[in-house]
């Protein structure tokens, strides 16, 4: 890529000596019940972040972001975790997380290039700490597998930022194909795929600018005692993708529920239906029945709107556009669009899967939005996408 060399060429007087890519990504349903241990369907897309890297020859790590125009300096023997650091961070994590793990490394420069900052989520930050780890396996000519890297980025996450570790998240950005989605089983930590062959098709991403914002704590049902309920309400099923599934008795299922607050009631119910959801989608995935995935992308909007308390009046305005693309809104068994917010928080985020035809017309709702509600928001037609790699000249 001759911008990055030459970005980093400008930056340090000298040519990169490697150069590693990762895609962005967003996840359909599921994101949500990783604490769970059920399933999240994501998908990794062609907006990718470069890092660039070279050796120095003393202990010093310098970065540079081209397109935030920022630097920040550390030192490869004793990285710290600063707030006003930033994205800096996700790259002085994966440098925790090589040498807590035994591994010994110099200092080197490093480049970030990257369409999409980090701040609009879409696994941006995921996607530089995956090419930075890549990156570095390489420059230092580490031998290790790719077991060993979510080893390095789980330690990264959970030991030097101090945050969960997602590994839907590093598995899309590691693992995935193109023209397929990636099924996270959380239970069994591991990973599938689902092709995505509907060439009628776009997918569109959309950052809709709103401010980001939080009505309730989502980790306040992280808890074991709400894990335990939801295994009481599993049932092995060794003709379901997985081997089990929620039971489907309304009854039974209050009768366990009704234990909690009628709040946490809704939230854990909730994620009963995400689960059913993503089964759902990866069937309609499977046999190539666009009807059922959208029902199952649209039921998932649903409940996270109506059950889970994740959505704002700005993503219901665009998704409600979205549903009035049908040719016949009576025949909603059958929708030829779907759409639902994404991110693990409280996040400004949709995606909309409409009909090639119907681009042009959802981007002049997207237009019509900005006069409403005074916000800008960035449309991006997506593919999915292949995992992280190396870029070769």
């Amino acid at each position: 890529m001759k911008a990055l060399n030459d970005t980093h060429e400008q930056e340090y007087n000298k040519l990169p000596e490697v150069v590693a890519k990762a895609p962005g990504r967003f996840h359909l349903i599921g994101e949500h019940s990783w604490f769970f241990k059920d399933k999240t369907l994501s998908m990794a897309i062609n907006l990718p972040v470069y890092v660039a890297v070279s050796k120095r020859e003393d202990s010093s790590l310098h970065f540079y972001f081209h397109q935030l125009n920022d630097r920040k300096k550390s030192s490869s023997t004793a990285v710290k975790l600063k707030k006003e650091d930033k994205w800096a961070n996700a790259v002085k994590a994966v440098v925790y997380g090589f040498t807590s793990g035994g591994y010994s490394l110099g200092g080197f420069d490093l480049t970030i290039y990257s369409q999409i900052l980090p701040s609009a989520g879409f696994g941006i930050t995921t996607a530089v700490k995956v090419a930075a780890a890549l990156a570095i396996k390489e420059l230092f000519g580490f031998k290790c597998d790719n077991n060993v890297l979510l080893q390095v980025l789980e330690r990264a996450n959970k030991l030097f930022l101090q945050t969960a570790n997602h590994i839907a998240d590093n598995y899309a950005a590691l693992f995935s194909k193109k023209d397929t989605l990636l099924i996270t089983d959380h239970f069994k930590n591991s990973w599938d795929y689902a092709n995505f062959d509907f060439p009628d098709k776009k997918i569109l991403l959309v950052d809709t600018k709103v401010p980001r914002w939080t009505v309730w704590n989502e980790e306040s049902i992280y808890e074991p005692q709400y894990a335990l309920l939801l295994g009481d309400l599993r049932e092995k099923k060794p003709n379901v993708y997985g081997g089990w599934q929620y039971i489907s008795d309304i009854t039974d299922i209050n009768e366990i529920l009704d234990v909690v607050s009628e709040d946490i009631h809704r939230k854990l119910y909730t994620m009963l239906r995400e689960h059913n959801d993503v089964l759902e989608a990866r069937e309609g995935l499977i046999k190539s029945d666009f009807f059922k995935f959208a029902r199952a992308v649209n039921d998932s909007y649903v409940t996270m709107r109506d059950l889970y308390d994740i959505s704002c009046p700005e993503i219901d305005w665009i998704l409600k556009r979205v549903s009035e693309l049908e040719p016949n809104l009576e025949q909603v068994r059958n929708p030829v669009t779907c759409g639902r917010i994404t991110g693990k928080g409280f996040g400004r985020c949709l995606y909309a899967i409409v009909r090639n035809s119907d681009v042009d017309t959802f981007k002049a709702k997207i237009a019509e939005f900005e006069k409403i509600f005074g916000f800008h928001p960035d449309v991006y037609e997506v593919l999915p996408s292949d995992g992280a790699s190396l870029v070769r000249d």
